[in-house]
């Protein structure tokens, strides 16, 4: 289920396989600290703990047995601090632009937003499904140069879940993130609180991201070959990355654990599974808390996708665990013969409440197409949203707190991960259509049986599965901010060239 799995890319120098597994211990990124409180702009009522974060080229080793790789960081780390949040306390991030002015990895200047007129290294972040002002969203446009900063108010009113923080900037986004620009922001609530599940160091989180790295430890970005030309439709490495090493270890206890996982890949989905029956309980996705717990053999994640997962240790005291990706060794969990103490955490029966959005308070379906745009004279290829370029004029304006359906109708042979900003959403049901007749007809005729979201997608997401040759239908409540947002696909090579289109929310 890899976008244009189909496409060959060349081999990275490095086969990782050569390297020494499970040497280096798992990194766990540092909480980012408040500098003190500072007043909200344009609110002078209102003050707010305050962030400063720096994004700063470092070097660092990937493995034990290779050279320090050159990486693009939030405060030096890969990935960034961990942003700890509280429901209705809002944060002041300072985002200062304090990288080199040349990019070590390479620009195609055919894309939108990466002309040659433009600075190089560009960043803007965006805090992906948080509920923020657009001016503070991460607006691609909205980027800066090194040398000067941003700074972003976000309100955290929302229920307690796992986003994640990475660079938008237009045209390059791909890169930054390849690069090193990401890391996690955890929102907590009361709800939670009172569920008594693992926390402090019980609670892990996993980013994980495959990348192709040189036989001296480098990121080795796989562009085209074509100088002018190095755009690529999507990437795959062959080095998996977790928290930013090579097969890391973690010694944990035999006890429970909740692992904080999230997909980094520019185009790979995981598909994650524990060795030696380890059972995996899922607690939550994209959003916040399931209503229920469920088990899990495996973990499909799609670039951009969440999940909080609980591992019960106790039954494994002495032995070795691994993580999985497909056929592919991530990561080792050495478990331990004794618990330091009792453990009284618990992943409960019941977890959150959740309300499905009747179907009937949609004021409008929007049908909404997914395919390729290919020219063999004008290079590259695109895949475009709704037959629309970036710059066209926005046509999505849906109304503030008003409910609408958008069906994803997917005629390309790939699975396109699609991300709303500012909303969360619900998935309402899958059905397989008949693409060629679409692409003739520009007609939907459904050749399946709808099909339900699966159990591990039945909460509330920000990041949707539109699968090929597929209909996906999600409800959304467009609530909390007016002005203009994007929609996009995950697949970082898709976004920055042109499967990205704004959206505006629209008063009354």
């Amino acid at each position: 289920m890899c976008a244009l799995a189909g496409t060959r890319i060349r081999a990275a120098s490095l086969n990782p396989e050569s390297l020494v597994k499970f040497v280096d211990r798992l990194p766990i990124p540092p909480l980012a600290r408040s500098l003190g409180l500072r007043t909200v702009r344009g609110n002078a009522a209102v003050q707010a703990p305050y962030y400063r974060i720096t994004l700063r080229e470092i070097h660092a080793k990937l493995h034990r047995d290779l050279a320090p790789a050159r990486l693009w960081t939030y405060d030096g780390s890969m990935p960034g601090p961990t942003f700890q949040m509280r429901r209705g306390e809002g944060a002041l991030i300072e985002w200062v632009n304090a990288l080199p002015t040349h990019h070590f990895l390479p620009i195609d200047h055919r894309l939108h937003g990466a002309e040659s007129d433009k600075p190089e290294v560009r960043t803007v972040v965006h805090v992906h499904g948080a509920k923020a002002a657009t001016g503070d969203d991460g607006y691609p446009e909205n980027w800066c140069a090194p040398g000067k900063s941003a700074t972003a108010y976000y309100p955290n009113q929302q229920d307690a879940a796992m986003l994640w923080y990475h660079d938008h900037a237009m045209g390059i986004t791909r890169l930054n993130i390849y690069a090193g620009l990401f890391g996690l922001y955890i929102l907590r609530d009361e709800v939670e609180d009172t569920l008594n599940l693992p926390r402090g160091d019980y609670e892990i989180p996993l980013a994980i991201c495959d990348r192709q790295v040189t036989r001296d430890g480098q990121l080795e970005y796989p562009a085209s070959g074509k100088p002018d030309a190095p755009w690529v439709p999507e990437v795959f490495g062959e080095a998996f990355l977790v928290n930013g090493k090579l097969f890391p270890f973690v010694e944990v206890e035999p006890r429970k654990y909740r692992f904080r996982i999230f997909n980094v890949c520019n185009g790979r989905f995981l598909n994650l599974f524990l060795s030696g029956q380890a059972v995996m309980r899922q607690i939550g996705t994209d959003q916040g808390l399931l209503p229920a717990p469920i088990e899990v053999e495996r973990l499909l994640l799609a670039p951009g996708e969440r999940a909080d997962i609980v591992v019960d240790f106790a039954y494994f005291a002495g032995h070795e665990i691994l993580l999985h990706d497909s056929s592919f060794d991530l990561m080792q969990i050495r478990v331990g013969k004794q618990r330091r103490s009792d453990d009284s955490s618990v992943a409960p029966a019941t977890l959150r409440p959740f309300a499905r959005i009747p179907e009937s308070s949609a004021v409008r379906t929007r049908e909404l197409s997914l395919m390729e745009e290919t020219n063999m004279v004008a290079e590259p290829m695109k895949m475009l949203l709704n037959g629309a370029h970036w710059d066209m004029p926005v046509t999505e304006k849906p109304v503030l707190d008003s409910v609408e359906i958008w069906s994803f109708i997917n005629a390309t042979d790939d699975t396109h991960p699609i991300h709303l900003h500012l909303v969360r959403f619900q998935i309402l049901d899958r059905r397989r259509f008949d693409a060629f007749d679409y692409q003739s007809t520009g007609k939907v005729r459904y050749t399946g049986p709808v099909e339900p979201p699966s159990p591990s997608e039945a909460g509330w997401k920000d990041t949707v599965r539109a699968d090929s040759k597929m209909v996906t239908r999600i409800i959304v409540k467009f609530e909390g901010y007016l002005g203009r947002y994007v929609w996009h696909c995950h697949v970082l090579e898709h976004e920055d060239n042109e499967m990205m289109r704004p959206y505006e929310i629209v008063p009354a």
